[in-house]
């Protein structure tokens, strides 16, 4: 692949993503310009629309933790650069958030609902405040490599990607994963809770921390010690 062709697979595959994730979060947050959202009434039988979207919690889940791995990293390279390695996982992130958003089946009932008054106001802002945490976290550690841009820019430009620094900044001086905390917030504060979003909320919690206990393995592994007191003295989400 050629310098270009590299650069250019990075940003596609950043817009990728960027469509896909911001897609999910407006489509958890019920909003009225949306056509379809998870609260869209049923349409399918019960039984049928969970077992669809357990096979498609399941799909984002494989894809997601599977393509984190080192392992699978070690062996997606040997057919493609290097360099667009994470490019590849993050447009397949964003397929993956967008495949969940068109197939998900909605599920009729309501577990609570909060329709006007400050528990609304508090509900909603603590949605949006969930989604921008997990976002400004991405920006306290490095943005740009978790989703593939430097790697593409640098090799663009003859330069060597630098080697990860692990610190501790901000949110990680009190949160290990700050990233998924905020996604749990925005999964699970919301003024209206259906039986669909419940569903959704529970398989995807389920997901996160299930990935996040593979991950801490692979941080271990290449960072020793150094992350094993850290994980001592940080909680997973704050506790």
């Amino acid at each position: 692949m050629s310098k270009i062709t590299v650069f250019t697979y990075g940003i596609l595959s950043y817009i990728i993503a960027l469509i896909g994730q911001v897609w999910f979060i407006l489509y958890l947050g019920d909003w009225e310009f949306m056509d379809s959202t998870i609260n869209t009434p049923q349409k399918a039988s019960i039984s049928y629309a969970i077992f669809i979207n357990i096979i498609l919690t399941l799909l984002f889940g494989l894809q997601h933790s599977l393509m984190a791995r080192t392992w699978f990293k070690r062996w997606v390279t040997q057919y493609i650069p290097e360099v667009v390695e994470r490019s590849t996982y993050v447009l397949l992130s964003g397929v993956a958030f967008i495949v969940v958003c068109y197939y998900w089946e909605p599920i009729d009932g309501v577990v609570w609902q909060v329709e006007s008054g400050v528990w609304h106001t508090s509900l909603t802002g603590g949605y949006i405040f969930g989604w921008v945490f997990s976002v400004v976290a991405t920006f306290v550690i490095n943005h740009f490599e978790l989703f593939g841009l430097q790697q593409v820019y640098l090799h663009l430009r003859n330069k060597p990607t630098p080697e990860i620094d692990f610190t501790e900044k901000f949110f990680y001086k009190f949160v290990r994963h700050p990233i998924q905390l905020g996604v749990l917030i925005g999964l699970w504060v919301t003024p209206v809770m259906t039986y669909g979003h419940l569903l959704l909320s529970v398989l995807f919690s389920i997901y996160i921390f299930i990935g996040l206990y593979y991950e801490e393995k692979d941080l271990i592994a290449e960072l020793g010690e150094v992350y094993v007191d850290y994980k001592k003295r940080v909680g997973m989400m704050g506790f």
